[in-house]
């Protein structure tokens, strides 16, 4: 199944994609008696997870068994998990990517992390410092659907919750200032996702879904998951050695190669450009790049 966080009559509600359009999902049992307004986990007055990540933070589960609310006729899918506790990215994942930088095949994964505020929906404009080196990376991200530590493989792989889409985008001349990468990582409203979260009986990125990035119409990346050199139950199985990953966590898997920074001659995002990112069976992203003096003030699509 497919599920997501959308907006909708002036609300945001945690939502699954069925046949009908997108209906909410109502708030696990333990939860469901809740009348007080919107409690410490994000619900509604009438039961319903403000947004996704609410919902699975509660106890929730991403099934066909997901409890079903009303159809929310017209509404717009947002930034899946718009407030993850982690998010935890994956660099130099992929064999290209990591040839195309000069660096031998990884013997653990390169990680680093981001904030819950560098993280925009499907369509929102990413709104980043005018002059700055910005470039592209599509990925596959793995949401954390139980709660994990010390986990082994197995074990990792039974808490997917499922897969969505998200772009890496990279501020270059900020991530290289340093050995540490994050000040390039970490930016405000820099890192689209969605447009759902697919469940993993749906999708099986091990067995190869098609990763692609456009940008302005031409294809600037394209290659398979299952190129993967750490794919996603080795990653959640690593992460949880040495942090717990809770429902909502989000976790990206790195990057294809042919990214700008690669290119002879270099090649970075304008102002303007149209930023397209898809994995096979998942669904596509759509974010305009917006580049000012002062890019705090986000302009959503």
């Amino acid at each position: 199944m497919q599920f997501g966080t959308v907006a909708h009559a002036g609300t945001t509600r945690a939502a699954a994609l069925t046949d009908d359009g997108w209906r909410a999902l109502a708030a696990p049992a333990a939860r469901a008696g809740d009348r007080d307004g919107h409690d410490a986990d994000g619900h509604d007055a009438e039961g319903y997870p403000a947004d996704l990540s609410a919902f699975l933070s509660a106890g929730g589960a991403l099934s066909s068994d997901a409890p079903l609310g009303e159809v929310l006729a017209g509404a717009e899918p947002l930034a899946p998990l718009p407030r993850p506790a982690k998010v935890i990215c994956c660099g130099l994942n992929y064999g290209e990517h990591i040839r195309e930088t000069g660096r031998e095949l990884p013997s653990h994964p390169t990680l680093f992390v981001k904030y819950a505020d560098s993280l925009v929906g499907p369509t929102d404009d990413v709104c980043l410092l005018a002059g700055t080196d910005v470039d592209w990376e599509a990925e596959l991200a793995v949401v954390v659907g139980a709660t994990i530590r010390h986990a082994d493989r197995v074990t990792a792989a039974a808490a997917i919750a499922g897969y969505t889409v998200a772009n890496d985008v990279s501020v270059r001349d900020w991530q290289y200032r340093t050995l540490q990468w994050f000040q390039g990582k970490a930016w405000d409203d820099s890192t689209p996702t969605g447009p759902v979260v697919v469940t993993p009986d749906e999708v099986d990125p091990t067995a190869g879904l098609t990763i692609t990035c456009r940008v302005n119409g031409e294809e600037v990346q394209r290659d398979s998951t299952k190129t993967l050199v750490f794919d996603s139950a080795d990653l959640l199985a690593y992460i949880s050695t040495f942090t717990t990953l809770r429902p909502g966590d989000l976790v990206l898997t790195g990057t294809p190669g042919g990214v700008g920074t690669a290119r002879d001659p270099q090649r970075f995002l304008a102002d303007g450009d149209v930023l397209e990112t898809e994995v096979e069976g998942i669904g596509l992203l759509r974010n305009t790049i917006r580049l000012s003096p002062n890019p705090s003030l986000t302009t959503r699509a």
